[in-house]
């Protein structure tokens, strides 16, 4: 279905029935993307007594519990309440849904043992567009990393600088198929959240980070429309379904 729609003070073209999905789901598997040592997400039936919540076992409904992790399981979205001694909820702080987005794709620089996004790098992928969103796309980029476990493998993440450029730009959401935009042990310093955020200034309400995202291969650098789904958990973070639509005209 086509469909031409006004954002950004543009009118573009997407096709809505070709969606790209770039989430990583929640589910009950040892093999599913996590981080910051919470282990697996778990769903299992409620047991009452000889009453088990599932079809399979003899009930007439499914009905599970699911534990898990936001920042830990799977695709998440996060506002500056992440970091912040106020409470600050994604439900309230994100209230528009439909961006223009760019993807770039990058080979973090090898820095001592850290791997680091430049502010240069960056610099060379966005300079002269003009958009609201950011997808980074780290490389190498292969399917393992929808299994990954991140945790104490210092995984790579943004430069300071680098995030402040984006910033800088007037990028308001910015979604990296990494844990975090922050060095794993930082000794909780959070640098990059904090200049995203402009945390020691204005203070971006409405800005938002998406980490483990996962981009496909097949899917080039570019332009899209971006659909920035979340649920609605009054919480600093939720998982969230970020869905691209490629720009035909």
């Amino acid at each position: 279905m086509k469909a031409i729609i006004e954002i950004n003070n543009n009118s573009i073209q997407v096709d809505l029935s070709k969606p790209i999905d770039i989430s990583l789901a929640v589910k009950d598997l040892n093999k599913a993307a996590s981080a910051w040592n919470v282990g697996s997400s778990k769903i299992e039936p409620v047991v009452r007594g000889d009453w088990i919540g599932s079809v399979a076992a003899g009930a007439a409904v499914n009905f599970n519990n699911i534990h898990f992790n936001p920042h830990g399981n799977g695709t998440h979205t996060e506002c500056i309440g992440h970091i912040s001694r106020e409470f600050h909820s994604i439900n309230q702080c994100l209230k528009e849904f439909f961006f223009l987005a760019e993807l770039i794709s990058v080979s973090p620089q090898i820095i001592g043992n850290d791997k680091v996004i430049s502010r240069q790098q960056i610099k060379e992928g966005i300079e002269q567009k003009d958009f609201q969103a950011i997808i980074i796309r780290t490389l190498p980029n292969n399917d393992e990393k929808k299994t990954r476990n991140y945790s104490n493998t210092n995984p790579a993440y943004l430069a300071e600088e680098a995030t402040s450029y984006i910033r800088e730009k007037g990028i308001r959401h910015l979604l990296i198929d990494l844990p975090s935009v922050d060095k794993e042990k930082d000794n909780g310093k959070l640098l990059s959240h904090k200049a995203f955020w402009d945390y020691e200034g204005k203070q971006l309400m409405d800005a938002t980070i998406t980490e483990l995202i996962y981009v496909p291969n097949d899917v080039s650098d570019g332009s899209y429309l971006l659909n920035l789904q979340i649920a609605s958990f009054e919480n600093d973070a939720s998982p969230s379904k970020p869905v691209l639509y490629r720009i035909e005209i």
